[in-house]
Formats: structure tokens, C-alpha cells, sequence
């Protein structure tokens, strides 16, 4: 599931639950379409308890999106399950958003 809070065209978009292929089509429409609204975007994955590779692709997609429309995008407090996926595909860096590690 994936919610939001707008403060000053800031999206604060947070992802909760799997972020697999079963809810892929839902969370790529949610992502994009507060990313065409917004200034500015941050995802929070605190909440986020499973994810494979297309829930990876899906942040790889609104990145890229995002800086395709120039708009700032970053991620924010990284799950257990986010972190290991990003380490597995050493993408950390990639996304340039600080991780902190629990």
C-alpha cells in the first residue's frame, strides 16, 4: 500500500507491506502519478516487509523519472528487506540517499 502527505509540493510518499510483483502495476501507478504532481519527492520504506527485484525496478524507475523531469527524489528510512535487496545489488550509491544501517 502506498500513501502520501503533501507539504508545499513535497510528496512524502510512504510504501507499506510487499513490494513484489503482486503489487506492481498499483505501486507503479501510485509512484509515477505523485511524481507528476510534486516538486519534490521522498519515499519512506520503513514500512516496507518484503521486496523482490520488481519492486527494486520500480524505485530504479521513479528515479529515473524523476530526473528525466528534473525533480528531486529521495529514499528514506530503508527497511531490513530494502537494504538487503539494495546490497545485493550494491545500488546503494546509486540512489545516493543516505542509509542508515538498524
Amino acid at each position: 500500500m502506498i500513501s502520501h502527505d503533501v507539504d508545499n509540493g513535497i510528496y512524502r510518499v510512504k510504501v507499506e507491506g510487499e513490494m513484489t510483483i503482486y503489487h506492481a502495476l498499483e505501486h507503479k501507478q501510485a509512484l509515477l502519478e505523485c511524481l507528476g504532481h510534486c516538486t519534490e519527492m521522498e519515499i519512506n520504506l520503513s514500512g516496507v516487509s518484503e521486496m523482490d527485484t520488481t519492486g527494486f525496478q520500480l524505485l530504479v524507475l521513479a528515479k529515473r523519472e524523476a530526473e528525466k523531469i528534473g525533480r528531486p527524489m529521495r529514499l528514506v528510512k530503508h527497511s531490513p528487506a530494502t537494504l538487503e535487496v539494495m546490497d545485493l545489488f550494491h545500488m546503494a550509491a546509486y540512489f545516493g540517499d543516505p542509509v542508515v544501517m538498524p
